[in-house]
């Protein structure tokens, strides 16, 4: 008999499948899209990178077996700010380095067997793909949704250049760690999605198959406020200053202001004896990140404009304060402290002796004197002038009527949600199609121009930019001609941020060679929604959201019939690697970490006891230097040297071991980690599925084709009714993507054949069983199936519908009763469907293989569970 041999096999079916165009999608009958997000080329890919890869793949040839036409394609996010790092730390041109990493990654997913439909390949870094992003660009500014204003950058005084937000470090320049990064404002282009921000949260109860999670996330982004917009009157000045609140209730315990530092107002309203202390608190907080700003229990810091506000509501004077917890992008950029009624506002009122005067208390209590916290619930009007003791809710109301009808104010709904900023000054992205003419201001680059190409700069050291954009140092690109009166113009010297490129992908995979539109409408409206999208949490926001910002925008173009891009959506648990924080000092049990070990692991002590060290899910292991290191594991990466990389991994193991092993390891939402056991018995199981099919090869040819379920009887119909139960469940969990139950009952049915082995000849029932067991493994372990189903089959796997249960099969008068012993399987036995427990006890006890197990040793415990098992605990 030939033993299991992953390495004689896969090569040969991965090239059996790419001649036939396994994976080819063709606009014909039913349609499944399946979807992973697409990768940005960073090189080989481990472990962790596979997981979702998998699921798509499993997805897709199950979907392929049920007779679908299936659209499974991948492609490249291939501009963005990595690969010019990586450009400017190797000193190779990012195009090179980007095409390197994409040969890398695209043997790794053949090496695994991920079959893709490569005809519909795209990368968009070439022209033929972002020509297309420039189009969307100019088609979005002819419909009013890309405009042109000022916006606060980082910049490095250094660098003399802008910086991603990914650039800065701890509010430092990643070129320069002694380098403080600043703020400048800068023209830059914007994406209107606030025009679509009632549609983007509206249509999130449209997804029924979203994670809850995912969509909460989506509403507070966008973070639709309905509340009131109230002038206050700025003293010894015409303007007044508008704030926006939920609020409107509370007014009357507005008791000072607060403005963010960036706002245009902060330095003029200064007084010149505050003057110099504002100008340097404004300073300071340009150095913070939005992030560090926003941090809740972070102590707050402001300073006194020495200005004053009058408030509408009952005329008095309130100082204006400019603290760095009020952000200027957001709102107005002003807000009305009233500290007695919003935590962060009674912080920072008692920090800095400032009035607090409550204005709501809770139904039929009083509020404590002094307040310990401010007070954020609804309840009854207080100190409110002639609104007191109205009830808040209906204050709100009757405060923005009094104040519309003074022309104080009005009632507002506000976002969260920001325009999105897509200028970037980087050289690796999509030149922004437009043209600057002194004459007739910024015009589009006429349709029969594009794509605009991103010049080749062959000398790296010119990638960065000295004071200005990379492209704007390069005047061959920048001069140009304007398109309407035909004088010298300047080109754009910006590129688009790279979630554009990821914003319509999946659209240009159902027509990835058109060269007159970004996609056909007959094509995309054939193929879209993808039915299926898999991909990581982290994605669950901007790109999510701007995906349905475009495919909006794309169906009020009348360019595809849908209005939401993602039927279903699943976001996968993360791949774990055992990882060696270093050597331990040990003495009974306690466990010393080294400082660094400490710091990477976040903990407050490097004191441990060995039960923490349990608790923690770590373990102490040798290490190579043969002593004890501290072990735990970690999200797989290449940084940490925990990630199990595909191709020496395949080329040792093979490629339907590390499938299964993923799938298998852990429910695909969850987190799983990798380990040598849950290797170990992937390749137990596959082996004993090769050992079960050819054992019995010569049989099993021989074996008639035909029965009659009607007429089956002992084994012949527990095994018949074990088949149909096993087709029923792998279905039910394949399409709920529950891939490590569906192995799972595979693993049953393939010790149901051997069972039955034990007792039977390979007859028809026996056949029918093995040739559905081989179609229902191939999704999981394609490789192996494909291999065993042509010792009896001229026709892939694939091209055999997959099979479908009898419902009568399942209906049976007899089940299966799994007998273990001190929770070890011992047997199975076949017992009446309606048996009592006593009789279901007594037959598991009389069984040959479990009075061994039991000879000798008293029964403690006997434990029945209706229909499943019996497990009886033994001593001695």
């Amino acid at each position: 008999m030939s033993k299991y041999n992953p390495h004689a096999i896969e090569p040969k079916w991965q090239r059996f499948w790419e001649e036939r165009g396994l994976m080819k999608a063709r606009e014909e009958g039913a349609k499944y899209y399946v979807l992973e997000m697409f990768p940005y080329p960073s090189g080989d890919l481990h472990m962790g990178h596979l997981k979702n890869y998998t699921m798509g793949d499993a997805l897709a040839r199950f979907k392929k077996q049920q007779g679908y036409s299936v659209l499974h394609p991948m492609g490249w996010d291939a501009f963005g700010l990595p690969a010019e790092n990586a450009a400017l730390k190797f000193g190779k041109h990012p195009a090179d380095w980007t095409f390197d990493n994409i040969a890398k990654a695209k043997e790794s997913l053949n090496l695994m067997g991920i079959l893709y439909d490569w005809d519909r390949e795209v990368t968009t870094c070439t022209p033929d793909y972002y020509r297309w992003n420039q189009w969307i660009f100019i088609k979005m500014y002819e419909a009013g949704l890309v405009y042109r204003a000022g916006g606060l950058v980082n910049w490095c005084p250094k660098c003399q250049t802008v910086l991603a937000n990914e650039q800065v470090v701890e509010g430092r320049c990643w070129r320069h760690e002694d380098t403080l990064v600043e703020k400048k404002n800068l023209e830059q282009w914007y994406l209107k999605i606030t025009a679509y921000a009632d549609r983007l949260l509206d249509d999130l109860d449209k997804l029924e198959h979203w994670p809850e999670k995912v969509k909460a996330m989506q509403r507070a982004w966008i973070g639709r406020s309905e509340g009131a917009t109230v002038k206050f009157a700025l003293e010894g000045r015409d303007e007044a200053l508008e704030v926006f609140t939920t609020r409107p209730d509370t007014l009357f315990g507005a008791t000072f202001m607060v403005i963010a530092p960036e706002h245009p107002l902060t330095l003029e309203l200064a007084t010149p004896e505050r003057r110099a202390e504002v100008e340097e608190y404004v300073r300071a907080s340009q150095l913070k990140s939005e992030i560090e700003r926003q941090t809740e229990d972070r102590e707050k810091t402001g300073v006194f404009t020495g200005a004053y506000a009058i408030n509408p509501v009952n005329g008095r004077k309130v100082p204006i304060w400019t603290a760095d917890y009020v952000l200027y992008g957001y709102g107005t950029g002003a807000i009305m402290a009233v500290p007695a009624h919003d935590q962060r506002d009674f912080e920072f009122a008692r920090k800095f002796g400032l009035e607090i005067v409550p204005v709501v208390k809770p139904e039929g209590e009083d509020l404590p004197e002094p307040l310990e916290a401010a007070y954020e619930g609804p309840g009854v009007m207080i100190n409110s002038g002639e609104f007191t003791g109205l009830p808040s809710e209906e204050g709100k109301k009757k405060i923005t009527e009094w104040l519309a009808a003074k022309g104080l104010g009005e009632a507002t709904v506000t976002y969260r949600l920001r325009d999105w900023l897509i200028s970037r000054q980087r050289y690796w992205g999509t030149p922004i199609p437009m043209i600057h003419c002194e004459n007739c201001g910024v015009v589009p680059v006429p349709e029969d121009q594009l794509p605009v190409e991103l010049p080749e700069i062959k000398d790296v050291e010119q990638i960065r930019p000295q004071g200005k954009s990379p492209l704007e140092a390069h005047p061959e690109f920048i001069r140009t001609t304007c398109p309407k009166c035909g004088g010298p113009a300047r080109r754009d010297a910006d590129t688009m941020d790279t979630f554009f490129d990821s914003s319509w992908y999946y659209l240009r995979y159902t027509d990835a060679h058109n060269e007159r539109r970004p996609f056909a409408r007959d094509k995309a409206d054939y193929w879209m929604p993808v039915d299926q999208y898999i991909g990581g949490i982290e994605h669950a926001v901007l790109h999510l959201l701007y995906s349905r910002f475009f495919t909006k925008f794309f169906h009020d173009q009348k360019m595809v019939a849908v209005d939401e891009p993602f039927e279903r959506l699943f976001t996968q648990g993360m791949v774990m690697g055992w990882t060696d924080y270093g050597p331990v000092q040990v003495e009974g049990e306690r466990v010393r970490l080294s400082e660094e070990a400490r710091i990477r692991l976040e903990l407050e002590t490097s004191e441990l006891s060995r039960d923490d060290v349990k608790k923690m899910g770590a373990e102490l292991r040798e290490g190579e230097d043969g002593h004890l290191h501290f072990w735990k594991p970690a999200v797989m990466s290449k940084s940490l040297g925990n990630g199990v990389m595909v191709g020496p991994f395949v080329r040792e193991q093979g490629a339907d071991i590390a499938r299964v092993t993923i799938l298998f390891a852990a429910p695909p939402e969850k987190e799983m980690v990798w380990t040598e056991e849950g290797v170990q018995g992937a390749w137990r199981f596959l082996n004993r599925v090769w050992r079960r099919v050819v054992e019995d090869e010569e049989a099993l040819r021989q074996a008639p084709e035909a029965f009659d379920p009607a007429r089956l009887e002992g084994a012949d119909k527990t095994l018949y009714r074990k088949l149909n139960q096993t087709i029923k469940k792998v279905t039910e969990d394949v399409e709920g993507l529950r891939f490590n139950t569906a192995i799972a009952a595979l693993m049953e049915m393939l010790n149901a054949l051997y069972d039955f082995r034990k007792t039977s000849e390979a007859n028809a029932v026996y056949k029918n069983a093995v040739l559905g067991y081989l179609q229902l493994l191939a999704p999981f372990a394609p490789h192996i199936a494909e291999e065993l189903w042509h010792r009896f089959n001229e026709n892939s796997v694939f091209d055999a519908r997959w099979p479908t249960y009898d419902e009568a099969a399942l209906a049976a008068d007899t089940l299966t009763l799994v007998v273990q012993v001190n929770g070890k399987v011992r047997a199975r036995i076949e017992v009446p469907a309606e048996i009592d427990k006593d009789e279901a006890i007594a037959r598991a006890k009389a069984h040959e293989n479990v009075r061994r197990h039991l000879e000798g040793k008293q029964l403690v415990k006997e434990i029945y569970v209706p229909g499943k098992l019996v497990n009886l605990v033994a001593k001695g």
